[in-house]
């Protein structure tokens, strides 16, 4: 037995180190991975900033933020961003006042009142609508949505224009329903079965269990699906260039052509171009503008998740 014993301690040790050294090289290879992630961020971000700091050198901030005039092309240029950012701002309330409801409202059917069966069904239907490619949308906007928004505000006596924030703002609310309804549906999955158990334990209906139970423990998470759709509305290109048009109006008529920030970056860079003049570097600065508006999405979402949270708990 001695002997035995002898024999198998190395082996085992040996075995031991060998583990310990594939999960060092797997701890390396997981570092590496997060590290470049990391630093392409920061590449990007360095990027962006050094071009916008050349952009500001040859225009004033101040007329760049507050500028209420957008014609890179005009003579003199202009560069005031105010309509792009309103633009963005009405087009991004519209999708998010069609797809809020329409994405929470299904998540909490699909979670909480539907059998198996029509989950099953209804799940993967709702999800298929975010694989249409944002082209075949913007064409749906354009020959479709565009033209009758229009015919009715023609027959109500409203003056709509062939291309509006209104049908923009629909189809793109349509886009980002199954975003809201996955994410939202997962959450409120994720609550704590003992939660619901106890609410119908004190007499609580399902109804009341949903508004007072369920969606309070989920609302952090479902806070952060919204944020994560209101994001993806507002880096949307190309169902605002076929639906919405290229005007740079300062406007907040829903009836109105109006366009985004985005989709004034697509069209500065597009075909071949000098970065030397402020019309090309104004690219770089509403992209500057642009992730500053994320983060500060980011923070705000970040904040209200911790606030909920800490209440709930």
């Amino acid at each position: 037995m001695a002997m035995t014993a002898q024999i198998t301690a190395p082996s085992f040790a040996a075995k031991n180190m060998t583990r310990i050294h594939i999960e060092r090289a797997v701890l390396t290879v997981l570092a590496a991975a997060s590290g470049v992630a990391v630093l392409t961020t920061i590449g990007i971000v360095l990027s962006v900033l050094y071009e916008s700091l050349l952009f500001f050198s040859e225009v004033p901030f101040w007329h760049f933020l507050f500028g209420t005039t957008w014609a890179p092309t005009g003579n003199p240029p202009s560069f005031g961003i105010l309509p792009l950012l309103g633009g963005t701002l009405l087009i991004t309330v519209i999708a998010i006042v069609v797809a809020g409801p329409l994405g929470l409202f299904s998540a909490i059917y699909l979670a909480e009142y539907a059998t198996p069966k029509v989950r099953a069904v209804a799940k993967p239907l709702l999800e298929m609508l975010a694989g249409i490619p944002t082209v075949v949308l913007g064409f749906f906007a354009a020959l479709t949505v565009a033209p009758l928004i229009r015919s009715l505000g023609t027959s109500a006596g409203l003056d709509v224009a062939s291309e509006s924030a209104l049908a923009a703002g629909l189809v793109m609310g349509m886009m980002i329903v199954p975003l809201i309804s996955s994410l939202s549906d997962d959450i409120i999955n994720a609550v704590p079965q003992s939660l619901r158990d106890g609410s119908y334990a004190m007499g609580a209906t399902k109804s009341e269990t949903v508004k007072k139970v369920v969606l309070p423990a989920a609302l952090p998470g479902i806070v952060s699906a919204f944020i994560l759709a209101i994001s993806r509305a507002i880096g949307e290109t190309m169902i605002v260039v076929m639906a919405a048009g290229l005007a740079a109006n300062l406007t907040f008529n829903p009836f109105a052509a109006v366009t985004t920030v985005t989709v004034q970056i697509a069209t500065l860079l597009v075909g071949d171009q000098e970065f030397d003049s402020a019309k090309t570097l104004s690219a770089f600065a509403l992209g500057l503008v642009l992730f500053c508006v994320t983060l500060a999405l980011n923070y705000v979402a970040l904040r209200t998740v911790r606030k909920y949270r800490e209440q709930y708990e």
